[in-house]
């Protein structure tokens, strides 16, 4: 049996996050000989959920389908434009907030469809105004999305509405939450292809003697109004 003491045992136990499985394998020691070291030295083992998060944050949470078909690829890149618009790509959560219901569909779609997603790891926040039901939102924003009722935090609950007339949130707002930072910057590495694309193209229109008008592509020869 190879030689191993105290602090390097506890330096990859600890410090590396290796659990005593990899440690055992990196030292070609034998599981329980390693195990009764630990034991003999008085190292401290992680409790029980540091155990569980130490085995999952390796663990993929995530499995992106290959190949897609013409409909799957018009679902990712409208699952993409519109975390584009409406997400957050700071953090190491993947945070999409909207208040009309097609939209979250959509994007939720996306998520399950194309990502992969762990459906047990989705959460979703809600954002309601004190004059709304919050009972009835969780019902209506869980039978919209399909996801239990038990994987919605705690919402947050907004004292009046100055701008009632002026926006209204029927159904409230939600953030559908997946923490995931592999999956946050891969959905970010997404955004950036398809906008370097998107200039690209709108580049080559500009080439080829075309106009942008506000914003827009117009073919050669053709008069604004």
């Amino acid at each position: 049996m190879n030689m191993i003491d105290k602090i390097q045992i506890e330096r990859l136990y600890w410090d590396k996050k290796l659990t005593i499985q990899e440690i055992a394998a990196k030292t070609d020691i034998p599981f329980w000989s390693l195990y009764n070291l630990m034991n003999k030295y008085g190292i401290k083992r992680r409790d029980r959920s540091e155990a569980i998060y130490n085995y999952n944050k390796t663990k993929p949470q995530f499995e992106i389908k290959p190949n897609l078909f013409e409909g799957e690829e018009k679902l990712k890149i409208a699952g993409v434009m519109l975390y584009w618009a409406e997400g957050t790509l700071k953090g190491n959560t993947v945070d999409f907030a909207n208040s009309n219901p097609y939209m979250a569909q959509i994007f939720l779609k996306f998520l399950r469809d194309i990502c992969g997603i762990s459906e047990e790891r989705l959460r979703i926040y809600l954002y309601a105004y004190d004059n709304q039901s919050v009972t009835k939102l969780r019902k209506y924003w869980s039978n919209i999305l399909n996801i239990p009722i038990n994987q919605f935090t705690k919402p947050y609950i907004r004292k009046g509405n100055p701008n009632l007339n002026k926006r209204e949130l029927p159904y409230g707002l939600v953030h559908i939450r997946y923490n995931d930072k592999k999956l946050l910057k891969l959905i970010g590495s997404w955004i950036e292809e398809y906008k370097n694309s998107s200039l690209n193209w709108a580049g080559t229109q500009v080439a080829k003697g075309d106009r942008l008008s506000k914003g827009s592509v117009l073919p050669k020869g053709r008069m604004e109004k």
